[in-house]
């Protein structure tokens, strides 16, 4: 006795139609907020700060937040909070250095999640410096603990890009200075660095 064919089911029948058409691309927008600050002569007290805190801890991750210096240093606090504050945004934060970062505003430059270096700029790194008040021993006590703090800052923030060797200098007191090509050789040698460790993680040879 002759049977009919059977029907094909449903997940064939699709599969007839819609043949396989090799690479596709899946595309989304999304908006991109992009925020400047400028960050221009001495670093005053917090309070004056409020409102780049708010933008870098309120930021998304599609914002773009761009830091223009040109700055000689300043309140040492201060610093340490817009550099904590970038660190903890979710932004991407650019940092520029347009004329001088010398002292915190150094500091501020080198915690950018990307470096930008105009012609004929300058950075400067040195021990902090400050006035201690109180009997002998609470002076003595705070000078210690400040030593160890800013030693501990140096460290986390300038290596690689100083050696251990400026970072021990300038704990002893020496200024190290460079300038917009000097920046930029050891930036690129940093991204070099960068790009080997990332190769070599994904088992890739290194040119």
């Amino acid at each position: 006795m002759h049977r009919p064919p059977s029907a094909p089911d449903e997940e064939t029948l699709t599969e007839d139609l819609v043949p396989f058409r090799g690479l596709i691309r899946y595309e989304q927008q999304l908006p991109v907020r992009q925020v400047a600050y400028y960050l221009c002569g001495e670093i005053r007290e917090p309070q004056y700060y409020t409102e780049l805190f708010y933008t870098l801890r309120s930021a998304s991750e599609t914002d773009l937040v761009y830091i223009h210096i040109n700055s000689s240093g300043g309140d040492f606090n201060t610093g340490l909070q817009i550099i904590n504050n970038i660190f903890s945004s979710n932004a991407r934060v650019v940092t520029i250095l347009e004329a001088r970062a010398y002292s915190m505003a150094a500091l501020i430059f080198l915690s950018g999640d990307e470096l930008i270096v105009h012609d004929n700029c300058q950075l400067m790194f040195h021990i902090y410096s400050g006035i201690f008040a109180g009997k002998g021993n609470e002076q003595q006590a705070e000078v210690a603990a400040v030593g160890n703090w800013f030693e501990k800052v140096m460290s986390r923030l300038c290596s690689p890009f100083l050696s251990d060797t400026e970072i021990a200098n300038i704990l002893k007191g020496s200024d190290v200075w460079m300038d917009s090509d000097e920046i930029r050789r050891r930036l690129q040698r940093l991204q070099r660095a960068k790009t080997a460790a990332r190769k070599k993680k994904a088992g890739k040879p290194t040119a």
